[in-house]
């Protein structure tokens, strides 16, 4: 089981391995590997291009991640005083979200959002006022690519905060409640405080799942281009070492903002073990 188990982890980043490597690589092709240069990064970083995608990326990640984060939380804290039938209807809504292929999610935000702006276009050039000037158009772009992403990871939010809301400590909320507290008092004082390390986990989860993400992009991106799909498409006049560096960058950001997520969730963890009785 042992061997089994080392060839079932080289078979998963023995290829993440060799793309970290040959980003090194002081040659122009990718499968000949000629000496060690950091070169290529010094390439990524001059790259117009490439900035702008990362750029893009950065923003759409990080204002969508905020949104999960926000209404992620809103959801969960709600969620805990509905009981019965309805709950499991939205359980289920919730788990499916996650499990449901980012293909699916693109496609049907696509189509979703394709409905909805040839609907409203007209109707904005009919009602707009002349005073404020040209009527907007709604096309895709950078609101499309944050309300994607806000859906696809708000979910996460959600089941992350709320495994920590089942598990605080109740009678704080019953002893601020017996004080006089208002329920705004109670929330920011003793309801967020208990809460924040999931909260926060859950924004990292998000910024990361949003960062990443290529499908769902792809499909919702229109005239902007993150840089999942900036990689994409420079893969197609084959593949360099400065797509190397790219990847290796990507992994090194995730994996430093899912290190630090999982170790926000432990920590709390166990200081709530040391503080039960």
């Amino acid at each position: 089981m042992r061997l089994y188990a080392i060839a079932i982890y080289l078979f998963l980043y023995l290829p993440i391995g060799i793309i970290v490597l040959f980003s090194f690589n002081a040659g122009r092709h990718a499968s000949d590997f000629t000496g060690f240069s950091i070169k290529w990064y010094g390439k990524v970083l001059s790259n117009p291009f490439a900035m702008e995608a990362l750029t893009t990326s950065l923003t759409v990640a990080f204002v969508s991640a905020v949104f999960a984060s926000v209404f992620g939380t809103m959801a969960a804290l709600g969620l805990q005083q509905v009981r019965g039938r309805i709950r499991v209807v939205y359980d289920a809504a919730i788990y499916v979200a996650i499990m449901i292929p980012g293909i699916v999610i693109g496609i049907a935000t696509l189509i979703a959002l394709v409905t909805a702006f040839n609907f409203l276009n007209p109707v904005l050039q009919e009602f707009w006022p002349a005073a404020l000037g040209n009527v907007p158009k709604l096309n895709m772009g950078y609101p499309s690519l944050i309300g994607a992403h806000t859906m696809f990871t708000m979910a996460l939010v959600i089941v992350i905060v709320r495994s920590r809301v089942a598990g605080m400590d109740r009678t704080l909320i019953e002893a601020s409640a017996d004080l006089y507290a208002n329920p705004w008092g109670t929330f920011w004082q003793v309801t967020f405080p208990q809460i924040f390390p999931a909260i926060l986990a859950g924004f990292l989860l998000s910024f990361t799942f949003s960062f990443d993400d290529f499908i769902i992009a792809f499909f919702v991106a229109g005239t902007e281009t993150t840089l999942p799909v900036y990689v994409f498409s420079s893969i197609r006049r084959g593949v360099t070492p400065e797509i190397n560096a790219i990847g290796t960058m990507v992994l090194m950001t995730s994996l430093v903002l899912l290190i630090a997520a999982q170790f926000l969730l432990r920590y709390k963890a166990r200081q709530s073990a040391g503080n039960a009785p």
